[in-house]
Parts: structure tokens; sequence; C-alpha cells
């Protein structure tokens, strides 16, 4: 008799995925179709407004599994430009996408007074696991610090 075949736990998407991108995912789940927001605005949403770089890199590292419910195309830079770094297509994609959606271009940039989306009514801040194992003085919590000698 043949073994039964052993059933593999189907891996969710999401899986291995840092704490920081899945909250940036689930913020530009909630953009209604029509309107783009900024990468500053998403981190500021997030309790993180000096995160706007890593709001892209967690966009440009979107698994393709999540792609198809994660509308990232609906995120630009600040200037209502679509932003161009290392993919080719990706731009043309994202421009086509928007179109779609029924999102007028002039010159290559978005009207964000007209399309921007103000965001949810609260803030979801993401809390991370950054600890620091310094104190104000710049030295470990109960270490001490030995003089140093000097040679005269």
């Amino acid at each position: 008799m043949n073994p039964r075949p052993r059933r593999t736990a189907r891996r969710s998407p999401a899986a291995g995925v840092p704490k920081f991108a899945r909250a940036v995912y689930a913020v530009v789940r909630d953009i209604p179709r029509g309107t783009v927001v900024t990468y500053g605005q998403v981190a500021a949403i997030l309790g993180q407004p000096r995160a706007a770089r890593a709001v892209g890199t967690a966009l440009s590292h979107l698994p393709r599994a999540l792609a198809r419910v994660v509308p990232w195309q609906r995120v630009i830079n600040a200037g209502g430009r679509i932003s161009i770094r290392g993919d080719v297509l990706r731009p043309d994609l994202q421009r086509q996408l928007l179109e779609l959606e029924g999102i007028r271009f002039r010159g290559g940039r978005i009207d964000l007074q007209a399309y921007r989306w103000n965001g949810p009514r609260r803030e979801r801040p993401v809390r991370l696991a950054v600890r620091f194992p310094f104190t104000a003085e710049g030295r470990r919590p109960g270490k001490r610090r030995r003089p140093k000698h000097r040679k005269t």
C-alpha cells in the first residue's frame, strides 16, 4: 500500500513579510478606486511620517499573490507623478491602470487636489520592535566605564 501523501499547509502570501510592509498593504487596500495617495501620506497614516521611502520599498517588494488585492498603482510621489525606479515597464502599467480608473494626467502629472484621498478617519500607528540598549548618556545601563590611563 502506498502511504498517504502528506498535506502541506498553504503558506499565506504575507508570510515572511515584515510588519511595516503588511501595514502598508493594509492601508493601500483601503484606497478607493479613482483616488491616489502619496508615499509620505501612507507613512503618516501609519504614524511614521518620515518613512516615505520605506513605503516605496514595501510596495516594490509586493508579493505577486498580493498584487491582485493591493492596488499599488494608487500610490504616487508628492509631485503628483509616477515614480520611476529601476523597472522600465512598471510606470507605463501604473499609468494605464490609473487611467482605467478614471484618473487624468496633465503633462505626466496627476492633480492631487482633485484626486487625492483624504485618508482614513483615524491614524493607524505601527509599533516597530526597535529597542535601544543605550541610556541618554550613550552608555549601556549598569556598565561602568573604566578611566583611561594616561602616560605622563
